[in-house]
Protein backbone atom coordinates (compact mmCIF):
# COMPACT_ATOMS: atom_id res chain seq x y z
CA UNK A 1 0.00 0.00 0.00
CA UNK A 2 1.12 3.53 -0.72
CA UNK A 3 1.80 6.06 1.77
CA UNK A 4 -0.92 7.94 0.87
CA UNK A 5 -3.82 5.42 1.15
CA UNK A 6 -1.99 3.98 4.38
CA UNK A 7 -2.21 7.58 5.56
CA UNK A 8 -5.79 8.43 4.25
CA UNK A 9 -7.19 4.85 5.84
CA UNK A 10 -5.50 5.41 8.81
CA UNK A 11 -7.58 8.76 9.07
CA UNK A 12 -10.44 6.76 8.60
CA UNK A 13 -9.97 4.75 11.14
CA UNK A 14 -9.22 7.14 13.57
CA UNK A 15 -12.16 9.25 12.75
CA UNK A 16 -14.74 6.53 12.86
CA UNK A 17 -12.85 5.22 16.36
CA UNK A 18 -12.74 1.59 14.40
CA UNK A 19 -10.19 -0.94 15.34
CA UNK A 20 -10.52 -2.19 11.35
CA UNK A 21 -11.75 -1.59 8.29
CA UNK A 22 -12.75 -4.72 5.82
CA UNK A 23 -13.07 -3.87 2.36
CA UNK A 24 -15.58 -5.97 0.14
CA UNK A 25 -16.30 -4.11 -3.23
CA UNK A 26 -13.93 -4.69 -6.06
CA UNK A 27 -12.48 -1.10 -5.75
CA UNK A 28 -11.88 -1.19 -2.23
CA UNK A 29 -10.13 -4.40 -1.80
CA UNK A 30 -7.78 -2.99 -4.85
CA UNK A 31 -7.49 0.19 -2.29
CA UNK A 32 -6.18 -1.51 0.10
CA UNK A 33 -3.92 -4.14 -1.74
CA UNK A 34 -3.45 -3.64 -5.42
CA UNK A 35 -5.59 -6.79 -6.03
CA UNK A 36 -8.86 -7.06 -8.86
CA UNK A 37 -9.98 -10.56 -9.24
CA UNK A 38 -10.41 -11.88 -12.16
CA UNK A 39 -12.19 -14.49 -11.26
CA UNK A 40 -14.69 -12.59 -9.39
CA UNK A 41 -15.10 -10.09 -12.66
CA UNK A 42 -16.48 -13.76 -13.76
CA UNK A 43 -18.60 -14.74 -10.82
CA UNK A 44 -19.46 -11.21 -8.73
CA UNK A 45 -20.49 -13.57 -5.77
CA UNK A 46 -17.09 -14.97 -5.36
CA UNK A 47 -16.29 -13.41 -1.56
CA UNK A 48 -12.97 -11.73 -1.43
CA UNK A 49 -12.33 -9.18 1.57
CA UNK A 50 -9.00 -7.05 2.24
CA UNK A 51 -8.29 -5.81 5.83
CA UNK A 52 -6.50 -2.99 7.29
CA UNK A 53 -5.81 -2.24 10.99
CA UNK A 54 -3.03 -0.89 12.99
CA UNK A 55 -1.11 -4.05 13.02
CA UNK A 56 -1.24 -4.61 9.09
CA UNK A 57 -3.19 -5.69 6.30
CA UNK A 58 -4.70 -9.13 5.22
CA UNK A 59 -6.67 -10.22 2.25
CA UNK A 60 -9.40 -12.73 2.33
CA UNK A 61 -9.51 -15.15 -1.29
CA UNK A 62 -11.42 -17.69 -2.34
CA UNK A 63 -8.36 -20.50 -3.45
CA UNK A 64 -8.85 -20.50 -6.91
CA UNK A 65 -7.49 -16.74 -6.58
CA UNK A 66 -4.12 -17.80 -4.39
CA UNK A 67 -1.80 -18.13 -7.33
CA UNK A 68 -3.24 -14.90 -9.30
CA UNK A 69 -2.43 -13.29 -5.82
CA UNK A 70 1.11 -14.85 -5.34
CA UNK A 71 1.53 -13.92 -9.15
CA UNK A 72 0.20 -10.54 -9.34
CA UNK A 73 2.25 -8.97 -6.59
CA UNK A 74 -0.64 -8.24 -4.06
CA UNK A 75 0.35 -5.97 -1.34
CA UNK A 76 -1.08 -7.64 1.91
CA UNK A 77 0.46 -8.85 5.66
CA UNK A 78 -1.18 -11.94 5.65
CA UNK A 79 -3.45 -13.91 3.14
CA UNK A 80 -5.91 -16.42 4.01
CA UNK A 81 -8.01 -18.19 1.67
CA UNK A 82 -11.21 -19.84 1.43
CA UNK A 83 -12.87 -22.97 -0.01
CA UNK A 84 -11.64 -25.95 -1.88
CA UNK A 85 -9.35 -25.85 -5.14
CA UNK A 86 -6.69 -27.99 -6.19
CA UNK A 87 -3.70 -27.50 -7.51
CA UNK A 88 -1.04 -29.84 -8.60
CA UNK A 89 2.62 -28.48 -7.19
CA UNK A 90 4.56 -31.21 -8.77
CA UNK A 91 7.12 -33.71 -7.21
CA UNK A 92 9.00 -32.32 -3.97
CA UNK A 93 12.07 -34.02 -5.68
CA UNK A 94 13.33 -35.55 -8.95
CA UNK A 95 11.93 -39.43 -9.57
CA UNK A 96 14.27 -42.38 -8.94
CA UNK A 97 16.42 -42.65 -11.73
CA UNK A 98 16.60 -39.07 -13.12
CA UNK A 99 18.47 -36.63 -12.68
CA UNK A 100 18.20 -32.78 -11.65
CA UNK A 101 17.98 -30.44 -13.61
CA UNK A 102 20.66 -27.34 -13.23
CA UNK A 103 19.65 -24.51 -11.18
CA UNK A 104 18.37 -21.39 -13.38
CA UNK A 105 16.86 -17.92 -11.97
CA UNK A 106 13.58 -19.41 -13.95
CA UNK A 107 13.61 -22.29 -12.32
CA UNK A 108 14.41 -20.51 -8.41
CA UNK A 109 11.57 -18.77 -9.46
CA UNK A 110 9.27 -21.13 -9.97
CA UNK A 111 10.07 -22.96 -7.09
CA UNK A 112 9.57 -19.63 -4.71
CA UNK A 113 6.14 -19.34 -6.38
CA UNK A 114 5.25 -22.71 -5.35
CA UNK A 115 6.85 -22.67 -1.71
CA UNK A 116 4.77 -19.49 -1.56
CA UNK A 117 1.45 -21.05 -3.18
CA UNK A 118 1.78 -24.05 -1.15
CA UNK A 119 1.70 -22.31 2.16
CA UNK A 120 -1.22 -20.09 1.38
CA UNK A 121 -3.18 -22.18 0.10
CA UNK A 122 -2.40 -25.92 2.16
CA UNK A 123 -4.87 -25.39 4.38
CA UNK A 124 -8.14 -23.10 3.43
CA UNK A 125 -10.87 -22.02 5.81
CA UNK A 126 -14.39 -23.43 5.02
CA UNK A 127 -16.05 -20.23 4.34
CA UNK A 128 -14.76 -16.55 3.64
CA UNK A 129 -16.81 -15.42 7.37
CA UNK A 130 -14.26 -18.02 8.70
CA UNK A 131 -11.41 -17.20 6.63
CA UNK A 132 -12.20 -13.18 7.98
CA UNK A 133 -12.22 -13.90 11.01
CA UNK A 134 -8.79 -15.97 10.83
CA UNK A 135 -7.49 -12.53 9.19
CA UNK A 136 -8.53 -10.63 12.08
CA UNK A 137 -6.84 -12.96 14.68
CA UNK A 138 -3.67 -12.62 12.57
CA UNK A 139 -3.95 -9.20 13.01
CA UNK A 140 -4.35 -9.36 16.74
CA UNK A 141 -8.09 -8.53 16.60
CA UNK A 142 -10.32 -11.33 18.34
CA UNK A 143 -12.41 -8.67 19.23
CA UNK A 144 -13.01 -5.34 18.75
CA UNK A 145 -15.03 -2.50 16.24
CA UNK A 146 -14.81 -3.23 12.65
CA UNK A 147 -16.00 -0.93 9.46
CA UNK A 148 -17.69 -3.29 6.81
CA UNK A 149 -17.77 -1.98 3.50
CA UNK A 150 -21.45 -3.26 3.22
CA UNK A 151 -23.03 -0.86 0.24
CA UNK A 152 -23.10 -3.80 -2.16
CA UNK A 153 -23.13 -6.81 0.18
CA UNK A 154 -26.26 -8.89 -0.03
CA UNK A 155 -28.19 -8.42 3.48
CA UNK A 156 -27.31 -12.51 3.45
CA UNK A 157 -24.05 -12.25 3.36
CA UNK A 158 -23.86 -9.10 6.06
CA UNK A 159 -25.89 -11.31 8.69
CA UNK A 160 -23.53 -14.35 7.97
CA UNK A 161 -20.28 -12.26 8.58
CA UNK A 162 -21.87 -10.80 11.84
CA UNK A 163 -23.33 -14.06 13.14
CA UNK A 164 -19.84 -15.55 12.55
CA UNK A 165 -18.16 -12.51 14.09
CA UNK A 166 -20.00 -12.34 16.75
CA UNK A 167 -17.27 -11.22 19.10
CA UNK A 168 -16.98 -7.84 17.10
CA UNK A 169 -19.21 -4.81 17.12
CA UNK A 170 -19.64 -4.82 12.65
CA UNK A 171 -20.86 -1.03 11.60
CA UNK A 172 -21.47 0.30 8.37
CA UNK A 173 -18.01 1.73 6.64
CA UNK A 174 -18.56 2.10 2.53
CA UNK A 175 -18.57 5.81 3.10
CA UNK A 176 -15.51 5.33 5.16
CA UNK A 177 -13.63 4.17 2.06
CA UNK A 178 -15.24 6.37 -0.06
CA UNK A 179 -13.72 8.85 2.06
CA UNK A 180 -10.35 7.76 1.76
CA UNK A 181 -10.87 7.37 -1.62
CA UNK A 182 -11.84 11.29 -2.38
CA UNK A 183 -8.11 12.39 -2.95
CA UNK A 184 -5.83 10.90 -5.20
CA UNK A 185 -2.05 10.35 -4.29
CA UNK A 186 0.32 11.56 -6.99
CA UNK A 187 0.76 7.73 -8.18
CA UNK A 188 -2.91 7.58 -8.95
CA UNK A 189 -2.87 10.83 -10.49
CA UNK A 190 -0.32 10.01 -13.05
CA UNK A 191 -2.06 6.82 -12.99
CA UNK A 192 -5.26 8.75 -14.30
CA UNK A 193 -3.52 10.60 -17.12
CA UNK A 194 -1.78 7.81 -18.53
CA UNK A 195 -4.96 6.19 -19.48
CA UNK A 196 -6.61 9.09 -20.51
CA UNK A 197 -4.14 10.28 -22.81
CA UNK A 198 -3.88 6.31 -24.06
CA UNK A 199 -7.83 6.78 -24.53
CA UNK A 200 -7.24 9.52 -26.24
CA UNK A 201 -4.68 8.03 -28.52
CA UNK A 202 -6.62 5.08 -29.67
CA UNK A 203 -10.23 7.85 -30.74
CA UNK A 204 -7.34 10.14 -32.45
CA UNK A 205 -6.67 6.77 -34.41
CA UNK A 206 -10.52 6.15 -35.18
CA UNK A 207 -11.32 9.43 -36.19
CA UNK A 208 -8.59 9.07 -39.30
CA UNK A 209 -10.80 5.88 -40.36
CA UNK A 210 -14.24 7.50 -40.61
CA UNK A 211 -15.81 7.80 -43.61
CA UNK A 212 -19.35 7.30 -45.27
CA UNK A 213 -20.25 3.57 -44.98
CA UNK A 214 -17.86 2.56 -42.20
CA UNK A 215 -20.78 1.36 -39.40
CA UNK A 216 -20.87 1.98 -35.72
CA UNK A 217 -19.61 -1.51 -35.20
CA UNK A 218 -16.34 -1.48 -37.56
CA UNK A 219 -15.55 1.99 -35.49
CA UNK A 220 -16.42 0.45 -31.92
CA UNK A 221 -14.05 -2.51 -32.68
CA UNK A 222 -11.39 -0.36 -34.22
CA UNK A 223 -11.18 1.68 -31.13
CA UNK A 224 -10.90 -1.33 -29.10
CA UNK A 225 -8.04 -2.93 -31.22
CA UNK A 226 -6.24 0.36 -30.76
CA UNK A 227 -7.13 0.80 -26.92
CA UNK A 228 -6.02 -3.24 -26.30
CA UNK A 229 -2.77 -2.76 -28.05
CA UNK A 230 -1.63 0.79 -26.26
CA UNK A 231 -2.40 -1.77 -22.99
CA UNK A 232 -5.89 -0.25 -22.49
CA UNK A 233 -8.94 -2.86 -21.79
CA UNK A 234 -11.97 -0.62 -22.60
CA UNK A 235 -14.69 -1.21 -20.24
CA UNK A 236 -17.55 1.28 -22.12
CA UNK A 237 -17.25 2.13 -26.11
CA UNK A 238 -20.14 3.76 -27.17
CA UNK A 239 -19.86 5.17 -31.17
CA UNK A 240 -23.49 6.20 -32.10
CA UNK A 241 -24.24 7.90 -35.57
CA UNK A 242 -26.88 10.25 -37.08
CA UNK A 243 -30.14 9.68 -34.94
CA UNK A 244 -28.36 6.72 -33.14
CA UNK A 245 -26.04 9.10 -30.86
CA UNK A 246 -29.96 10.51 -29.23
CA UNK A 247 -29.91 7.21 -27.33
CA UNK A 248 -27.58 7.77 -23.76
CA UNK A 249 -26.02 4.10 -23.71
CA UNK A 250 -26.15 1.93 -27.02
CA UNK A 251 -24.58 -0.74 -28.08
CA UNK A 252 -22.80 -0.39 -31.62
CA UNK A 253 -25.33 -1.16 -34.63
CA UNK A 254 -24.80 -1.70 -38.47
CA UNK A 255 -26.07 1.76 -39.11
CA UNK A 256 -23.64 3.28 -41.58
CA UNK A 257 -22.11 6.94 -41.01
CA UNK A 258 -23.74 8.81 -43.87
CA UNK A 259 -22.76 12.61 -45.17
CA UNK A 260 -24.06 15.10 -42.16
CA UNK A 261 -24.39 12.39 -39.74
CA UNK A 262 -23.28 13.56 -35.76
CA UNK A 263 -20.58 11.07 -33.84
CA UNK A 264 -20.87 10.45 -30.63
CA UNK A 265 -17.92 8.81 -28.67
CA UNK A 266 -18.31 8.10 -25.09
CA UNK A 267 -15.39 5.63 -24.21
CA UNK A 268 -13.48 4.76 -20.87
CA UNK A 269 -10.70 2.34 -20.65
CA UNK A 270 -8.51 0.65 -17.66
CA UNK A 271 -4.93 0.45 -17.20
CA UNK A 272 -3.42 -0.39 -13.49
CA UNK A 273 -6.66 -0.20 -12.46
CA UNK A 274 -8.10 2.80 -13.00
CA UNK A 275 -10.01 4.47 -15.41
CA UNK A 276 -10.83 7.09 -18.25
CA UNK A 277 -13.59 8.39 -19.21
CA UNK A 278 -13.95 10.53 -22.85
CA UNK A 279 -16.90 11.75 -24.93
CA UNK A 280 -15.71 13.86 -28.04
CA UNK A 281 -17.91 14.55 -30.77
CA UNK A 282 -17.46 14.92 -34.89
CA UNK A 283 -19.76 15.35 -37.69
CA UNK A 284 -19.11 13.99 -41.35
CA UNK A 285 -18.72 17.00 -43.70
CA UNK A 286 -19.94 20.91 -42.56
CA UNK A 287 -22.17 20.95 -39.38
CA UNK A 288 -25.68 22.23 -40.29
CA UNK A 289 -26.17 25.63 -38.24
CA UNK A 290 -28.56 23.49 -35.80
CA UNK A 291 -25.28 21.14 -35.35
CA UNK A 292 -23.11 23.97 -34.43
CA UNK A 293 -25.47 26.09 -31.98
CA UNK A 294 -25.97 23.24 -29.54
CA UNK A 295 -22.88 22.16 -29.57
CA UNK A 296 -21.72 25.67 -28.72
CA UNK A 297 -23.91 25.58 -26.31
CA UNK A 298 -22.57 22.61 -24.13
CA UNK A 299 -18.73 23.85 -24.56
CA UNK A 300 -19.98 27.12 -22.97
CA UNK A 301 -21.01 25.15 -20.12
CA UNK A 302 -17.71 22.82 -20.42
CA UNK A 303 -16.00 25.96 -20.20
CA UNK A 304 -17.93 27.45 -17.09
CA UNK A 305 -17.09 24.08 -15.58
CA UNK A 306 -13.52 24.11 -16.34
CA UNK A 307 -13.42 27.77 -14.81
CA UNK A 308 -15.54 27.20 -11.78
CA UNK A 309 -13.47 23.71 -10.40
CA UNK A 310 -11.79 24.87 -7.14
CA UNK A 311 -11.16 23.45 -3.65
CA UNK A 312 -14.38 24.71 -1.11
CA UNK A 313 -16.60 24.70 -4.31
CA UNK A 314 -19.77 22.43 -3.96
CA UNK A 315 -21.15 20.15 -6.64
CA UNK A 316 -24.56 21.62 -6.13
CA UNK A 317 -23.30 25.14 -7.42
CA UNK A 318 -20.99 23.19 -10.05
CA UNK A 319 -24.09 22.03 -11.32
CA UNK A 320 -25.61 24.74 -11.36
CA UNK A 321 -22.82 26.90 -13.10
CA UNK A 322 -23.35 24.04 -15.47
CA UNK A 323 -26.68 24.26 -16.45
CA UNK A 324 -26.74 27.89 -16.08
CA UNK A 325 -24.12 28.15 -19.11
CA UNK A 326 -25.65 25.76 -21.36
CA UNK A 327 -29.09 27.69 -20.84
CA UNK A 328 -27.76 31.07 -21.72
CA UNK A 329 -25.65 29.85 -24.38
CA UNK A 330 -28.41 29.02 -26.85
CA UNK A 331 -30.21 25.52 -25.09
CA UNK A 332 -32.61 27.36 -22.28
CA UNK A 333 -34.53 23.94 -22.58
CA UNK A 334 -31.61 22.35 -21.11
CA UNK A 335 -32.06 19.92 -18.26
CA UNK A 336 -29.76 17.59 -16.18
CA UNK A 337 -29.66 15.53 -13.16
CA UNK A 338 -25.97 15.36 -12.65
CA UNK A 339 -23.13 17.44 -14.28
CA UNK A 340 -20.51 15.32 -13.96
CA UNK A 341 -18.30 12.79 -10.96
CA UNK A 342 -15.17 12.25 -9.84
CA UNK A 343 -13.05 9.07 -11.26
CA UNK A 344 -10.63 6.68 -9.80
CA UNK A 345 -10.72 2.81 -9.31
CA UNK A 346 -14.46 3.18 -10.14
CA UNK A 347 -15.61 5.09 -13.81
CA UNK A 348 -17.91 7.60 -10.87
CA UNK A 349 -16.69 8.02 -7.58
CA UNK A 350 -17.90 11.16 -5.03
CA UNK A 351 -18.23 13.69 -5.58
CA UNK A 352 -21.06 14.27 -7.45
CA UNK A 353 -21.34 17.66 -9.68
CA UNK A 354 -25.22 17.43 -8.85
CA UNK A 355 -27.36 18.95 -5.74
CA UNK A 356 -26.49 17.24 -2.74
CA UNK A 357 -22.70 16.89 -4.65
CA UNK A 358 -19.91 17.53 -1.35
CA UNK A 359 -17.23 20.34 -1.64
CA UNK A 360 -14.06 19.82 -3.78
CA UNK A 361 -10.97 19.37 -2.51
CA UNK A 362 -7.48 19.45 -3.70
CA UNK A 363 -5.93 16.22 -5.18
CA UNK A 364 -9.42 15.31 -6.13
CA UNK A 365 -9.73 14.16 -10.07
CA UNK A 366 -13.28 15.21 -11.55
CA UNK A 367 -15.04 14.71 -15.07
CA UNK A 368 -17.00 17.22 -15.59
CA UNK A 369 -19.66 16.40 -18.46
CA UNK A 370 -22.38 18.60 -21.00
CA UNK A 371 -24.39 15.70 -22.13
CA UNK A 372 -27.66 16.74 -24.27
CA UNK A 373 -30.26 13.78 -25.64
CA UNK A 374 -33.09 15.03 -28.53
CA UNK A 375 -34.52 12.00 -29.20
CA UNK A 376 -35.19 11.00 -32.86
CA UNK A 377 -32.60 13.87 -33.93
CA UNK A 378 -29.20 13.48 -32.38
CA UNK A 379 -27.24 13.33 -28.92
CA UNK A 380 -23.73 15.22 -28.12
CA UNK A 381 -21.92 14.53 -25.11
CA UNK A 382 -18.42 16.73 -24.20
CA UNK A 383 -16.59 15.04 -21.10
CA UNK A 384 -13.26 16.29 -19.98
CA UNK A 385 -11.36 15.13 -17.35
CA UNK A 386 -9.78 18.04 -14.18
CA UNK A 387 -7.13 17.66 -11.43
CA UNK A 388 -8.44 20.57 -8.95
CA UNK A 389 -5.44 22.20 -7.61
CA UNK A 390 -4.92 24.73 -5.00
CA UNK A 391 -6.09 27.50 -6.86
CA UNK A 392 -8.51 25.97 -9.48
CA UNK A 393 -7.89 22.73 -11.78
CA UNK A 394 -5.72 22.11 -14.39
CA UNK A 395 -7.03 19.94 -16.87
CA UNK A 396 -5.76 16.56 -17.98
CA UNK A 397 -6.57 16.30 -21.51
CA UNK A 398 -4.86 16.69 -24.42
CA UNK A 399 -7.18 16.01 -26.86
CA UNK A 400 -8.90 18.69 -28.76
CA UNK A 401 -12.28 18.94 -27.70
CA UNK A 402 -14.64 21.20 -30.26
CA UNK A 403 -16.41 19.18 -32.85
CA UNK A 404 -14.60 17.48 -35.73
CA UNK A 405 -15.08 18.13 -39.07
CA UNK A 406 -14.56 14.93 -40.69
CA UNK A 407 -13.54 15.14 -44.78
Amino acid sequence: MYPHQAERLAAALEGEGLDALVASSPANVAYVTGFWSLARAVQPATEIHAVVARAGTALVVPTIDAAAVIDGGAQADHVVCHGRFYYDHGPASPPPGASARPATAETAAGGEHARRLRAVAASPAATAEDALAAALAALGLPAGRIGLDDAALPAARVAALGQRLAGHTLVPASEAFATARLVKSPYEIDCLQQVLHLTEESLDAVLGLLRPGVTEREAATAFEHEATRRGVAPYRTIVAFGAGSAVPAPWPTERALRSGDLVRFDLGGVAKGYRSNLARMAVMGEPSARQQAVFDALHAGMEALLDALRPGVTGRHLFDTGVAAVRKAGLPGFERHHMGHAIGLEAAEAPWLAPGGGALEMGMVVCPETPYYAVGEAGLTVTETALVTRTGAHPLNRSHRGLVVLD
